[in-house]
C-alpha cells in the first residue's frame, strides 16, 4: 500500500475534507460538524474492474482517465470488503481455466454484504447461451456466491439477481434486498452511521414524513419508527419494487410508496395538475412535519426547493456538497441549520457525503 493509501494517511485526508466543507459553508451558520469516519481498509461493498486480456490470460484492470490503452493490473484491492478481496484471485483463476468463460469477457462487477453474501456479474462482448450457464454454474457452488452473465441485450441469471444486506441501526436490524445494477450505498459501515444519525435527528418529530428519492428504502425503513405515516417517492421502477419488498421483509406497515419524480410530486402537492398514480391517496389527509431528501448530484429542482420551505424540518443527505450548499443557501430565509454531519463514504477520494437538518425559523 502506498503512502497515499496508508492507514496513517487517512486521518489527515479526512481532516482535509472537513476543512473543505467548513470553507464551502463559511457563509452559513453551521453548528459543530459531526464527523463520521470509515475504516481505512475493507470499506467498499461494491467494485467493478475492467478485464484486460494478455496472451491466454485475463487480468483485473483499471485505467486512469484519458489513458484507456494503458491498463493498471489489480492484484491487490485493500479498499474492498474482505469478501471481495478473498474472492477476486480464485475467481480469476477459475475464469482463466475456462476458455468459454474467459473469451471476450471485458468487465467484472462485485456486490457484497456485511454478512458475507456475494454476487458477481461477468460482462461480455459476445452472446451468451446455455453452454455459458453450464460452465458458470459450478463457480457459484465453488465460491458460495451468485453469478450473472451479461452481454448486449442479455442478462443470464443462474439463481437470483440480488443479495440481502443486514444493517444495524440504533440496536435494531434491518434487512435490505439489493438488486444487481441498482444503486446501493458502497460503504455499509458508514451507511449504518448515516442511518443512525438520521433516526437520532428525527426522533420526536411526530406527524408524517415525506421522503423524496427513497431508492430501495435505505433511509425509509429506520425513519418510519419516528413518524405516524411515511409517504416515499422514487422514479426508478426496480427501486420502488425493492422498497416495497423491503417493507414487507421488515414488517413495517406505515409506509406508502409512489413511483414519481420529485418534480411531479411537488406539482401534485401544489395541485398544479392531477396525477393518476396518486388517485388511491388522499394527500390532504397527511400531516407532514418533516421532509427527507437524498437527491442525485444535481440537487433539488427549484420547485422542490420552494416546497421544502413549508416543512417544519428538512433532513438533507447529499453526495454533492456544492449543490447541497446552493440549496441550503436558498432555504436560509426560512430555515436554520440545527445539525450538520460529514460521512466519509469514500476514503482516499475527493468525494464527500454530508447531512444537514434544517428547522423552520419563521412562521
Amino acid at each position: 500500500m502506498t503512502q497515499a493509501f496508508s492507514d496513517e494517511a487517512y486521518p489527515r485526508q479526512l481532516q482535509e475534507k472537513l476543512a473543505k466543507i467548513q470553507t464551502l459553508f463559511s457563509n452559513c451558520a453551521l453548528p459543530e460538524i459531526e464527523l463520521f469516519d470509515s475504516p481505512a481498509r475493507g470499506f467498499r461493498m461494491r467494485a467493478e474492474f475492467k478485464i484486460w486480456h494478455e496472451g491466454s490470460r485475463a487480468h483485473y484492470a483499471m485505467y486512469r482517465q484519458g489513458e484507456y490503452k494503458k491498463p493498471y493490473f489489480i492484484d491487490d484491492f485493500p479498499q474492498g470488503f474482505k469478501t471481495i478481496t478473498q474472492l477476486m484471485p480464485p475467481l480469476l483463476e477459475a475464469i482463466n481455466a475456462s476458455e468459454l468463460l474467459r473469451r471476450k469477457l471485458f468487465q467484472a462487477e462485485f456486490l457484497t454484504t456485511l454478512s458475507g453474501e456475494a454476487l458477481v456479474t461477468l460482462i461480455y462482448h459476445k452472446k451468451l447461451d446455455e453452454q455459458w450457464d453450464e460452465a458458470a454454474r459450478p463457480l457459484q457452488q465453488q465460491f458460495n456466491m451468485r453469478l450473472i452473465g451479461r452481454s448486449r441485450g442479455q442478462k443470464r441469471v443462474l439463481d437470483r439477481d440480488y443479495v440481502t444486506e443486514t444493517l444495524t441501526v440504533s440496536g435494531r436490524q434491518y434487512r435490505y434486498q439489493q438488486i444487481e445494477s441498482s444503486f446501493t450505498q458502497p460503504n455499509a459501515i458508514v451507511c449504518e452511521k448515516m442511518l443512525g444519525w438520521a433516526v437520532k435527528h428525527s426522533a420526536g418529530a411526530g406527524g408524517d414524513l415525506l421522503e423524496l428519492y427513497c431508492g430501495n428504502g435505505n433511509f425509509t425503513l429506520p425513519l418510519a419508527q419516528n413518524f405516524e405515516r411515511v409517504l416515499a417517492t422514487e422514479l426508478a421502477k426496480s427501486s420502488v419494487k425493492s422498497a416495497q419488498y423491503n417493507m414487507a421483509l421488515n414488517g413495517i406497515g406505515n409506509i406508502e410508496t409512489v413511483r414519481m419524480s420529485s418534480e411531479d410530486f411537488s406539482q401534485a402537492l401544489d395541485k398544479v395538475r392531477p396525477f393518476r398514480r396518486l388517485q388511491h391517496l388522499e394527500l390532504d389527509s397527511y400531516r407532514f412535519t418533516t421532509l427527507f431528501v437524498d437527491p442525485p448530484r444535481a440537487g433539488l429542482d427549484p420547485h422542490t426547493t420552494e416546497i421544502a420551505r413549508r416543512f417544519e424540518r428538512v433532513i438533507y443527505i447529499s453526495c454533492n456538497p456544492e449543490t447541497m450548499h446552493r440549496d441550503i443557501v436558498a432555504l436560509q430565509s426560512s430555515h436554520k441549520i440545527s445539525a450538520f454531519a460529514l460521512f466519509d463514504q469514500f476514503p482516499f477520494t475527493d468525494h464527500i457525503e454530508c447531512g444537514a437538518v434544517l428547522e423552520k425559523s419563521i412562521a
